[in-house]
C-alpha cells in the first residue's frame, strides 16, 4: 500500500503531473493535492504499481493506458437535476431574465460525463427556451465527453433522476425525454440538436464564447486557489454584462479576487449575477 503522507509521494506526485503535462499536455499541476494523491494512490493500485514512479514510467510508454487514467485525474460523478434547489432557483430567477434576450448561449464547463448539461437542456426546453440557446459542455476527458455525447444512462439511475427533476420544479414528466431499451435509457436527439460536447481545460485555454449563463459546479473544490482565481477570471470574462454563474454547494467567491465582481441572487444556491 502507497504511503500518501511520505515525502517520496509528495516528489513522485510532482513529477509524474509533470511528465503527463510534458507527454500528453494535460496539466493537473494546480489540482488540490489532498485530492490528486488519494485518487494517484487508487490509480497505482489499479493498474498493479507498487509506485507513482512506476505508474509514471508505464503512462508514459503505455499511452492507451493514458485514457484510463484521465479517469482517476478528472473526478466523473454526477447526476441529472443533482441539488434540486440549485435547478429550481434558475427557473424562479434567471429564465426570467434570460427570456428578455433573442438567443441564448450557456456554458457548462466540467461537464463530466453529461448529467448537468442534459438537465440544462431539459429545464430551457419545459421553459420554451431551448430553441434559442446554444449549449456548451465541456471537460478534459474525451471519454467522458463520449459518454456525455452519447446521453445513455444506466436505467437503474432513472428513478433518482426522475425524483430530483420532480423537486427541480419539473413542469413535464422525465420520461417525455428519454427512450428507455436493454437496460439503458437514451435521451432524446432534439435535445441534442442544441448541445455541443467539447473539450476544453480550464488550467490552460482561454475563453471561446460570450454566454448568458455559466454553470461549474463541483469542479473548483478540486483546484488550488491558483487555479481557482484562473478559472474564475475565465468565467467572468466569458459572461455578458448581468450574466449568471452557478458553482457548487461547496464552492463560494468569498476571498477571490473577483468576488466585487459579482453579486449573489441566491446565495444559499451558489448563484450569482456579473455587475
Amino acid at each position: 500500500m502507497l504511503d500518501v503522507a511520505s515525502k517520496d509521494f509528495d516528489i513522485e506526485l510532482r513529477l509524474l503531473l509533470d511528465a503527463l503535462y510534458l507527454k500528453y499536455h494535460y496539466d493537473f499541476r494546480g489540482y488540490a493535492v489532498s485530492s490528486l494523491k488519494r485518487r494517484m494512490a487508487q490509480a497505482a493500485q489499479r493498474f498493479e504499481c507498487a509506485t507513482l514512479s512506476r505508474l509514471q514510467d508505464r503512462v508514459l510508454h503505455e499511452p492507451a493506458l493514458f485514457p484510463a487514467l484521465l479517469d482517476y485525474l478528472t473526478v466523473q460523478v454526477s447526476e441529472l437535476f443533482r441539488d434540486p434547489s440549485y435547478f429550481r432557483a434558475l427557473r424562479e430567477h434567471v429564465v426570467p431574465v434570460l427570456r428578455t434576450y433573442p438567443s441564448l448561449k450557456v456554458w457548462v464547463a466540467g461537464c463530466s460525463s453529461g448529467e448537468e448539461a442534459w438537465s440544462l437542456a431539459i429545464l430551457l426546453r419545459e421553459e420554451g427556451l431551448l430553441e434559442r440557446t446554444l449549449l456548451y459542455a465541456t471537460d478534459i476527458n474525451p471519454l467522458a465527453l463520449q459518454r456525455a455525447e452519447a446521453g445513455v444512462y444506466a436505467v437503474e439511475r432513472i428513478a433518482a433522476f426522475t425524483q430530483n427533476h420532480r423537486l427541480s420544479g419539473a413542469r413535464t414528466s422525465l420520461s417525455d425525454y428519454y427512450t428507455a431499451a436493454y437496460g439503458s435509457a437514451v435521451f432524446d436527439k432534439s435535445l441534442k440538436g442544441h448541445l455541443v460536447f467539447s473539450d476544453h481545460s480550464l488550467a490552460t485555454d482561454s475563453v471561446f464564447a460570450e454566454v448568458q449563463l455559466l454553470s461549474c459546479r463541483n469542479v473548483l473544490i478540486y483546484f488550488n486557489r491558483d487555479l481557482q482565481e484562473r478559472s474564475l477570471g475565465l468565467f467572468k470574462e466569458a459572461l455578458c454584462h448581468k450574466g449568471f454563474l452557478g458553482l457548487g454547494a461547496r464552492e463560494s467567491l468569498r476571498f477571490s479576487a473577483h468576488e466585487a465582481t459579482f453579486a449573489p441572487v441566491v446565495p444559499e444556491e451558489r448563484l450569482y449575477q456579473k455587475r
